[in-house]
């Protein structure tokens, strides 16, 4: 419910595949073979770059999250929500 509600304040990238239900990754690999041969076949430069946020939520401060959600006018309900998951949380390892 929370990403449906997000996914209409905040612009989505098509090509995004994580926390959202999508087909995995391999239509993305799919699409940088195409492009890879039509490079090739073109005789044309072809510059790739592969941005590896794994764990962004861990190391992006959960103020900064809450004011990016505010900044783009996210619906205050939901920002209180997020705000909520956050407060209090801790790690016990036994």
């Amino acid at each position: 419910i929370l990403i449906a509600r997000l996914m209409k304040a905040c612009h989505i990238n098509p090509r995004q595949r994580g926390f959202i239900r999508a087909a995995g990754g391999s239509e993305n690999r799919k699409v940088l073979q195409l492009l890879i041969r039509h490079a090739k076949r073109e005789q044309r430069d072809l510059a790739i770059v592969f941005m590896d946020i794994a764990k962004a939520f861990d190391t992006v401060s959960h103020q900064h999250i809450l004011m990016g959600l505010k900044k783009r006018e996210v619906d205050p309900h939901i920002i209180c929500l997020i705000s909520n998951i956050y407060d209090n949380i801790y790690t016990c390892i036994n």
